[in-house]
């Protein structure tokens, strides 16, 4: 997907607000931040959709009874959104920078338009692309995002009541090394926080496309894939232990795995590196 030729709302307040008063997001802010963000094990089962690699996701097995799915943002691959399909979802896609999906489905319903801030002859907001998608319902629905760095704009403009209908989200969120940046950090706290009013993290997942940034003894990957489940479907919930997930892949197959960085779940928060003597391997 090209990005889309409109400006950058919010990176555009970010640069400007950073030339004039540089300020470095507090460690302590960041660290207590994260732990909002904790994953956790939920009692729905972790599942695949999508190829094993870049455009495949994990998510909650609690599929049944959503209409449909929304993927604004056009890749290399409809794999996921074709999943989606042959469980019976109708699956509405959109990117003006291309005439059409890579595959072809039945249930597959295409618009060629960004999704931004507004609607006009190149682009739709959020709620007006679900509004003129399925008119008059209220029905449960699922959101796959991936929009180069969009992201954030686009969520802060959607309503609560269609945050509230998506039962699970599944989002690429790009440019996190920028959390550093306190003017970046406070968009995205407020992008989340969002989010987390009505959902909880069930997945991170980095894209080993980008590397990690150290910086302060932390460690942020600069894009990750966050999968969301809306809080009234889970009846009982601890933090995951186990990283990476057995169903994850490397998004890139040809650089470095990335495994999600202790600081960004409770597996092994601060905990040091568990050390082997001769004596575990001995049965």
């Amino acid at each position: 997907m090209e990005k889309p030729p409109n400006s950058f709302l919010i990176k555009k307040a970010i640069a400007a607000e950073s030339e004039l008063s540089p300020r470095e997001t507090d460690i302590n802010d960041l660290q207590s931040y994260l732990k909002k963000l904790y994953p956790l094990s939920v009692d729905k089962k972790l599942i695949r959709l999508g190829p094993l690699g870049d455009g495949g996701y994990l998510l909650p097995d609690d599929l049944t009874g959503i209409q449909a799915c929304f993927s604004p943002g056009i890749g290399f691959s409809s794999e996921f959104e074709k999943d989606c399909a042959e469980r019976g979802m109708h699956v509405f896609l959109a990117d003006k920078s291309v005439n059409g999906p890579i595959s072809e489905h039945e249930l597959f319903h295409f618009t060629k338009k960004y999704i931004g801030v507004g609607s006009d002859d190149d682009f739709l907001t959020l709620d007006d692309w679900v509004q003129s998608s399925l008119p008059g319902t209220n029905t449960d629905l699922l959101l796959q995002m991936d929009i180069e760095g969009y992201e954030y704009e686009v969520f802060q403009s959607a309503s609560e009541s269609l945050m509230r209908r998506f039962r699970i989200i599944v989002a690429e969120f790009h440019e996190l090394n920028q959390l550093w940046n306190h003017s970046f950090f406070k968009v995205a706290a407020d992008v989340f926080d969002k989010i987390l009013r009505t959902h909880a993290c069930v997945h991170i997942h980095p894209n080993n496309h980008a590397g990690i940034i150290r910086r302060n003894s932390l460690d942020i990957p600069q894009v990750m894939e966050f999968s969301f489940l809306r809080k009234d479907r889970i009846e009982n919930s601890s933090y995951q232990k186990i990283f990476p997930n057995p169903l994850d892949y490397d998004n890139n197959p040809f650089t470095a795995s990335v495994v999600l960085p202790g600081c960004w779940h409770k597996g092994n928060e601060c905990e040091p590196e568990k050390r082997l003597n001769p004596s575990d391997f001995i049965t």
